[in-house]
């Protein structure tokens, strides 16, 4: 039996008694914790009491922040994961077996495309990618194994906007499940399960949680039974999330609202502006005039157009290099969400896995850049901005 110098169990001493409450959610990193009895932990796992077993089955800080996300999204019973990655291979691979078929948007996440092009098919689920904004095209994908319909509701990079209802009601249509990835534009622009979704993902590391410290994801079902079985596939490939992650996530959610209505006002004014500056060939904004998808962006969102802005340089590598190195205060990184402005260059990122030819035909250039826009004063980040592309124009100039 251990023991320390005075003879006692090694144990931590009980927390003092106190007839106050803190007003921050106490951090909880303990990995397991004590029952007093076998008949009180059969009592825990079998539902009839409420207690924490081992962490990777769940712990209070998680429980927290599903909770909230929870209520965010409209669903009951979600559960956070140690990434929106993990995430989404929940729903994917949870839900999935050997011999059925999963659509994708043809313009998903970096990760996303990758899962479904290689690791899916190696599992021997067949995927087919088509375009998210064509919902005829996903009916006509449907086949007699189709499980599954994975979509982003707008796209990351290139920001299009997905028919969601048309695509629920394919689904709906078909008896196959929509999985609806919701982090680009949150449960602030739009709630996925009030249009249809079966399943609403998130990384809850970008704009959620919002400071770039934070490495979470969220999926929820509207179905009990499949809820049940994301927690079970999540537990059981420890897909958990740390007690930190979940105590920073919850602090960060707390401005999310704040944090959303600052940074869409100004990413809506930093769109507008880029769109007058020499060199820019095009500009991506949900809710600008010329988005190709503009009235639906309006309809399924309310007129929100979110944080996110894309747009494309007129020149190659070497432009983008200059514009990156002029960017004064911006931060260059594979990321989005945090309380400051980060460009991200998918061709070196977050797409680099797919081809030359495969970028281009999604409209992804080596002059293409993502801007998640932060929390800056909105007249010196588009100052920065007019330097940065006058940098690179000047730039592609000196190199000619």
């Amino acid at each position: 039996m251990i023991r320390n110098e005075k003879g006692s169990l090694v144990r931590p001493d009980p927390l003092p008694q106190s007839a106050s409450r803190p007003v921050v959610t106490p951090l909880s990193p303990s990995v397991v914790y004590a029952s007093d009895t076998p008949d009180a932990l059969d009592d825990q796992y079998e539902g009839r009491t409420k207690g924490f077993t081992y962490s990777r089955e769940g712990h209070p800080n998680a429980e927290v922040v599903a909770a909230r996300l929870d209520r965010m999204e409209g669903a009951t019973g979600g559960i956070v994961t140690g990434s929106g990655m993990a995430a989404v291979s929940a729903a994917l691979l949870g839900l999935c077996k050997t011999g059925d078929h999963v659509i994708g948007g043809n313009q998903l996440y970096g990760r996303s495309l990758r899962l479904m092009a290689e690791d899916l098919p190696r599992l021997g689920i067949s995927t087919t990618l088509v375009d998210p904004g064509d919902a005829e095209a996903v009916r006509a994908a449907i086949r007699p194994e189709t499980r599954m319909i994975l979509i982003e509701v707008v796209s990351n990079p290139t920001l299009r906007v997905a028919d969601l209802d048309g695509i629920a009601k394919v689904a709906r249509d078909a008896g196959v499940l929509l999985v609806v990835d919701n982090t680009f534009t949150t449960p602030r622009a739009i709630r996925p399960f009030d249009h249809g979704a079966d399943i609403v993902i998130h990384s809850v590391t970008k704009l959620l949680a919002g400071h770039s410290d934070v490495m979470l994801g969220y999926v929820a079902a509207r179905d009990p039974d499949l809820a049940q079985r994301l927690y079970v596939f999540a537990v059981t490939t420890g897909l958990t999330a740390s007690p930190f992650d979940c105590w920073l996530a919850e602090r960060g959610m707390l401005s999310f609202d704040l944090r959303f209505d600052r940074t869409q006002a100004t990413a809506a004014r930093l769109a507008d502006h880029l769109a007058t500056l020499p060199g820019v060939r095009r500009v991506l904004y949900p809710t600008r005039a010329d988005h190709p998808d503009r009235d639906r962006a309006v309809a399924l969102l309310g007129g929100q157009g979110c944080n996110m802005v894309s747009f494309e340089l007129d020149g190659g590598r070497a432009c983008a290099n200059a514009f990156t190195r002029a960017a004064e205060g911006l931060s260059f990184a594979p990321t989005l969400g945090d309380v400051g402005t980060t460009l991200s260059h998918p061709a070196s990122s977050s797409h680099r896995a797919l081809s030359a030819e495969r970028r281009a035909a999604l409209g992804m250039s080596e002059g293409f850049f993502r801007v998640s826009v932060g929390l800056e004063d909105p007249d010196a980040l588009l100052a920065v901005f007019t330097t940065a592309v006058a940098e690179a124009m000047a730039s592609r100039g000196a190199a000619g």
